[in-house]
């Protein structure tokens, strides 16, 4: 042990004591919080999965978008008031744990855990299909060892570095799209015509096949890699365990999601179909790339290259970033080994970090193993999506549970969750929908049939964790503080 870690005594796997907020630092600041949530609601599924979602829906990938986003919001809503019902709380694992029992937070933390790594993974295979766009003689896992390389120093700086490294980030995605549905606007009202004769007009949206040009079975197929865009939106309830005024600056977050859906999902793609039909957008490359190349503006697809492939980079800092603060919470409940709850003097887990970095290397083999970047970008992402309906699914049964043993805090809480009586029993509902669609496709299949394995191996390790704890005489997870917290007279 180094002098600048902390740690609470010399024996193995003995959990450190608390410290101010976990013995991290809330170093993210209004602009931080608000940025990180809209960056995480705008990633490589966007950019890069879109392509294949349109080639399988059509314009319905409009309302597959709609769909997702109306339960999505109901979800963050439930975990907004979770959070600020106890502002002890630092991550889901800590509301599973409370809420359903020590087991449900080994189960939830390590699967979003997971999750993130493979997301990780997934945003890494992007960032080489985005370089070999670039170049396609550069070597697949030449881009793919020096992003796992700079990801991980990136995570060893203070979080107020994350913060504004994401806040950058995520301005640079707001401009691209932005920018693009300007362009796309402009294109319309000129109705410029590309080099085949297509003409920019918002009727291409129906005139090549209708709305649903794949029937009802294009548009269930949207919803397997729909879901996938959506991941990183919960970030910002990982984030907001180190925020400054989280009870302002959550509420915030939360509730712009609905006019960041209408604006970066609906919005460009509607503008993305209407310039260049559905039917001639390739699966395989980024629409909006495509989009802009075949309007002409050939530097400007160029200038869009880069922020896509910006915008993965941003995606898997923010994931790399959300698993490690999970680890540490594992480790500061005894559900890790305790060297990954110390932190260094400015408030990082490094060794947290480089133990989950280790596993972003797993890109470079997997870029090799199937039939091209595509094919692994869908592999993981499914298996991602897979993973995170868990968590997803933790954060609404939670929420239940909540609302039945603290009708007090409910009643109390100045934030909360629409319909929610109802709401949280449709988005477990419409969770069931998404296995289903998953079950359905042939290429994310795998990934689902695969998911209980993983739950197996989970609960073999929990009881054997379990046993430890208990051999040991310690608690099986670590309490939840029930006093006020320091924030709250704020």
């Amino acid at each position: 042990m180094t002098s600048t870690e902390t740690a609470s005594s010399q024996q193995p796997d003995e959990v450190p004591p608390e410290a101010p907020d976990g013995g991290m630092q809330r170093g993210m600041k209004n602009r931080h919080l608000q940025l990180i949530a809209i960056g995480g609601s705008i990633g490589t599924g966007l950019f890069l999965g879109s392509g294949k979602l349109i080639s399988v829906s059509g314009p319905a990938i409009i309302f597959v978008y709609l769909v997702i986003g109306f339960f999505v919001f109901f979800i963050m809503r439930a975990l907004g008031e979770l959070l600020l019902s106890n502002l002890h709380y630092k991550t889901f694992g800590d509301i599973a744990k409370d809420m359903l029992g020590p087991w449900a937070g080994f189960f939830v933390s390590w699967n979003y855990w997971f999750s993130w790594v493979i997301a990780c993974v997934a945003d890494i295979v992007a960032i080489t299909a985005y370089v070999q766009w670039f170049n396609p003689n550069v070597p697949a896992w030449v881009p793919a060892l020096i992003t796992a390389a700079v990801l991980t120093l990136l995570n060893l700086q203070p979080v107020k570095f994350f913060g504004e490294t994401e806040f950058w980030f995520a301005i640079i995605k707001i401009v691209a799209i932005l920018g693009l549905i300007v362009v796309g606007v402009i294109l319309m009202a000129t109705q410029f015509q590309s080099p085949d004769g297509t003409t920019a007009s918002i009727t291409n949206l129906w005139t090549h096949g209708g709305m649903f040009p794949m029937g009802i079975s294009g548009f269930v197929l949207g919803f397997q890699m729909g879901i996938f865009s959506f991941i990183g939106v919960e970030l910002v309830g990982t984030a907001a365990a180190e925020t400054q005024n989280p009870r302002k600056t959550l509420p915030k977050a939360i509730n712009s999601i609905v006019i960041r859906i209408l604006i970066f999902y609906i919005g460009a793609l509607a503008v993305i179909m209407a310039v260049t039909p559905w039917d001639e957008i390739a699966p395989d490359k980024s629409p909006f790339v495509a989009t802009l190349a075949t309007a002409g503006f050939g530097l400007a697809a160029v200038v869009i290259q880069l922020v896509v492939l910006t915008s993965a980079a941003s995606s898997a800092n923010s994931g790399l970033y959300s698993g490690t603060r999970m680890l540490f919470g594992l480790a500061k409940d005894g559900h890790a080994p305790s060297k990954f709850a110390m932190t260094d003097s400015r408030g990082v887990p490094k060794r947290s970090v480089f133990f989950t970095c280790v596993f972003l290397f797993a890109a470079i083999p997997l870029l090799f193993a199937g039939d091209g970047v595509i094919a692994a970008f869908t592999f993981v992402s499914s298996m991602c999506a897979t993973l995170i309906l868990f968590t997803w699914g933790s954060i609404v049964v939670s929420y239940i549970v909540y609302r039945k043993r603290y009708p007090e805090r409910h009643a109390s809480s100045g934030f909360k969750m629409p319909l929610s009586r109802i709401a949280p029993w449709l988005v477990l509902a419409f969770f069931v929908f998404i296995a289903g669609t998953l079950l359905y496709g042939d290429d994310t299949r795998p990934s689902i049939l695969a998911a209980p394995v993983w739950f197996a191996i989970l609960a073999v390790l929990w009881q054997l964790r379990k046993r430890r704890l208990i051999r040991d005489g310690r608690p099986l997870t670590g309490a939840i503080p029930t006093v006020p917290h320091p924030l709250d007279d704020e």
